[in-house]
């Protein structure tokens, strides 16, 4: 699922594209994507975008009139920029949006169309689909011990609950907390100050880290992010599982839950222990969710 380093990205990359034009035609492919029938699509056509924005994992167009446009892309969506009048692949297409500039194609590479759009007219519509999640670069120490134990679960669930942190999900928290040397499964109750403090910065670094790698890999928005993946170049931990920790050359461990699948380092993250699957799965009942698409779905989407 794209986070907020991706999510960035696709914003730069959509500024100097749509914003200043007119949205000329809307083609929808797939029925379960527009998820709102009043306003109609149709508004939104032949409106100029003026900004976009995020909320959360959401990518916002606002319209002239403050008309809005909410996209979420779940786990398997993407935007794909092409030349103006391109249509949307027939099998993973979802819609295409057509400006002057271009088109911008909005894909999903998976069968259970997840991705949604919603029309939202005016800034209170709009707040609606905001789930309240904390600004981690902009949230000072204090702010951020508040929210991060404002209630009481793992630190994995922690991060990636959009209630509480905006923008984290799977890999971005995996690569997090190996940059803070705890464990994924540590209690947010238990966490001392200067691991709080540890914490804190790494949720600030990791997260700059990733935002500026991407921002080059696209030359500052030149190049269309094409490729966007849960899997980076250069992660320390997430996805590599057996492969060497980048700090001390263990090799990376692994923990899976249904559908899950978290990576940590045991030497840098929890001491030497190897955390089984099974010893974990009374903890994780409760504090994990059974698939990426459930956890979605517990949270409204947010």
């Amino acid at each position: 699922m794209p986070e907020l380093p991706d999510i960035t990205i696709y914003l730069e990359a959509l500024t100097p594209r749509i914003v200043g034009q007119p949205l000329e035609r809307v083609k929808i492919v797939s029925p379960s994507l527009l998820r709102t029938v009043d306003p109609p699509l149709g508004a939104a056509e032949g409106r100029t975008v003026v900004a976009v924005r995020r909320i959360g994992k959401r990518i916002v167009w606002e319209m002239e009139g403050k008309l809005f446009l909410v996209f979420h892309l779940m786990i398997a969506g993407r935007f794909k920029w092409r030349p103006e009048g391109t249509s949307a692949p027939a099998k993973v297409g979802l819609g295409s949006f057509h400006f002057p500039t271009g088109t911008l194609l909005l894909t999903e590479a998976s069968p259970k169309k997840r991705a949604s759009l919603h029309l939202v007219d005016g800034e209170a519509g709009l707040a609606a689909h905001d789930p309240g999640g904390l600004d981690v670069l902009a949230a000072d120490l204090g702010t951020f011990k508040a929210r991060l134990q404002s209630e009481s679960h793992t630190l994995k669930r922690a991060l990636t609950d959009p209630h509480l942190f905006d923008g984290i999900g799977n890999w971005l928290s995996d690569e997090i907390l190996h940059a803070a040397r705890l464990s994924l499964f540590q209690l947010t109750g238990k966490l001392t100050d200067p691991e709080v403090a540890r914490l804190h910065e790494a949720v600030r670094r990791t997260t700059r880290f990733w935002i500026e790698k991407l921002r080059a890999e696209t030359k500052n928005g030149a190049k269309f992010p094409e490729k966007v993946s849960a899997f980076k170049e250069g992660m320390a931990v997430h996805g590599r599982y057996k492969e060497p920790c980048p700090v001390c050359g263990s090799p990376i461990q692994r923990v899976r839950y249904a559908d899950n699948e978290a990576n940590y380092c045991a030497i840098c993250q929890t001491g030497g222990r190897v955390l089984a699957d099974r010893s974990l799965s009374r903890l994780l009942k409760e504090d994990w969710p059974r698939s990426l698409e459930d956890w979605e779905a517990k949270l409204g989407g947010r």
